[in-house]
């Protein structure tokens, strides 16, 4: 159940790394930024899905809350990034 837990918060990162990436912020418009950002913010965001589910799946089952932290934090600054709120 862990496991399933942390693969769906996973998916909704990716949904909102997705919106973001597509939302037109200014921040991300910057020459530098934009070539890079989509493939490399991606593989980042891989990588902790993989190491959650790594940890998770060895039987640390605390990491599935700090994995929910994390995907609060990334829910909220994905509102407030794609509502130009900031």
């Amino acid at each position: 159940m862990a496991l399933i837990l942390t693969f769906l918060l996973g998916i909704g990162n990716f949904a909102a790394h997705q919106a973001v990436l597509h939302s037109r912020h200014p921040v991300l418009a910057h020459p530098a930024i934009a070539r890079l950002s989509g493939r490399v913010s991606l593989a980042a965001e891989f990588a902790v899905l993989l190491g959650a589910l790594l940890l998770v799946g060895n039987g640390n089952r605390w990491w599935v809350w700090v994995y929910a932290g994390y995907s609060l934090f990334n829910a909220l600054s994905a509102w407030l990034i794609t509502t130009r709120r900031i």
